[in-house]
């Protein structure tokens, strides 16, 4: 019997990239297929050629099929409840994000993960690139000093159609958790407050607030700036954002794309020069994990066959869910929310 025996929770488009990843893992065996509707799970099993059980309950699926670990790729607002149930019958359980669609949620999740001594894992897939990890490095290793600034920028025309253009906060709520996350997985930082002032700019496409600026103090001192629009046509960054980090003694720029590289005051005596004069670091390139899903999906495998948390685990990611609800409950105060409470 393998391993890991696994039932995959919503079948859309997503869960292909999922399906794909756990054919190729040789420990782990997909025991069902559920979705709220049977013909969906069939073509998914049809897809693949997959002959296990196709289910429309979840713990019917887990309980007929001895599953030990859940997959859940449904949309936001199913996912506490997918979660918790497979938590509760024994199972850990990796899941899309954003953890729950909402902080209560998320707080009760966490709490009944300590209970059974079972795991949430949450995909934040963009913390696993070669070039993020080169940035991530450049700082921890002390070469700009203590960071004092993080400057992310998103700006993207994206013409998606479909539930995005009528949702209220679609930058926020559907994209923005991925610079929120990357900010602390740069900086191993924690949030601590944050003010956000959302708008809708002319010739948005958009229902809703498409672009926004917030500002987030941070648990090191720092201070996190993100300005972003999902209606800025022409010269878009790219989707990992433009970034620069500032810190005692230099800089470091990330376009998102390329690699990252460090400028830091040279060594040696420079006293009454207005501006300092640099020297350019290069970032060392040397992660060689897989990319994307597939490097999250490794790092949850790993951290269940060594008994630790994941670096996404529940515990830890509920501190970036904070940084999205919090602005949008900032915005629409007018003023700054502390995040603290909101994730302790």
């Amino acid at each position: 019997m393998s391993k890991y025996r696994v039932v995959v929770v919503g079948c859309g488009g997503m869960a292909r990239v999922w399906v794909e990843y756990m054919l190729k893992r040789e420990d782990s065996v997909i025991t069902a297929l559920v979705d709220i509707k049977t013909e969906f799970a069939q073509a998914m099993a049809d897809r693949y050629g997959l002959t296990c059980g196709v289910f429309t309950n979840l713990e019917q699926a887990i309980q007929e099929t001895e599953a030990n670990l859940v997959l859940d790729i449904t949309i936001p607002d199913s996912h506490f409840q997918v979660c918790t149930t497979g938590l509760r019958l024994g199972c850990n359980v990796f899941g899309e994000k954003p953890m729950a669609a909402t902080m209560a949620e998320a707080r009760e999740i966490v709490q009944l993960a300590e209970r059974t001594g079972k795991s949430l894992s949450v995909m934040q897939n963009r913390r696993y690139l070669a070039n993020i990890r080169a940035m991530r490095d450049l700082i921890t290793a002390g070469t700009i000093g203590r960071v004092g600034y993080v400057g992310a920028d998103f700006f993207i025309g994206a013409h998606f159609g479909g539930f995005r253009d009528a949702m209220d906060s679609p930058l926020i709520l559907d994209m923005a958790i991925h610079t929120f996350d990357q900010a602390r997985f740069i900086t191993g930082a924690d949030p601590v407050s944050v003010y956000c002032q959302e708008f809708n700019p002319p010739g948005s496409w958009y229902a809703g607030n498409a672009s926004a600026i917030c500002i987030y103090e941070m648990s090191d001192g720092s201070v996190f700036c993100y300005r972003g629009s999902w209606c800025a046509e022409g010269m878009p960054t790219s989707w990992e954002s433009a970034w620069r980090v500032t810190g005692e003694q230099g800089s470091v720029l990330w376009d998102g794309e390329s690699a990252p590289y460090a400028e830091i005051v040279t060594a040696g005596d420079q006293t009454g020069k207005f501006i300092r004069d640099c020297t350019r670091v290069e970032a060392d390139v040397n992660w060689t994990g897989s990319s994307g899903h597939a490097g999250c999906l490794d790092e949850m495998f790993l951290a269940l066959e060594q008994g630790r948390p994941a670096e996404t685990d529940c515990r830890d990611n509920i501190k970036s869910m904070a940084m999205v609800l919090g602005a949008i409950e900032s915005a629409k105060l007018g003023q700054k929310v502390d995040l603290r409470d909101y994730w302790r």
